[in-house]
């Protein structure tokens, strides 16, 4: 069963599927080395000394598609966390 914080978060990640599915293969992952944080759901802020941004074939951001765990991403996608396409 699902903790709340793994709703929260599952839910967020299920959104960013959502949206991918609007851009087949034309999508890769950028890892930015910035401190930035986020709210769980039991109110307090987790900090990351990095996030990740997804960028559509244009380098541009995909609105909503930035987030902090690499692994969540990977395991709503199905797809191994060695085979996304991170880049620095």
């Amino acid at each position: 069963m699902f903790n709340n914080v793994d709703v929260v978060a599952f839910n967020h990640y299920a959104k960013i599927k959502r949206i991918l599915e609007q851009y087949p293969n034309d999508w890769i992952i950028k890892r930015i080395d910035k401190p930035t944080s986020a709210k769980n759901f039991k109110g307090e802020i987790i900090k990351f000394d990095y996030y990740y941004r997804i960028y559509d074939n244009n380098n541009q951001p995909i609105k909503y598609c930035k987030f902090q765990q690499i692994e969540r991403l990977s395991k709503v996608l199905g797809v191994p966390v060695e085979e996304l396409r991170v880049y620095d």
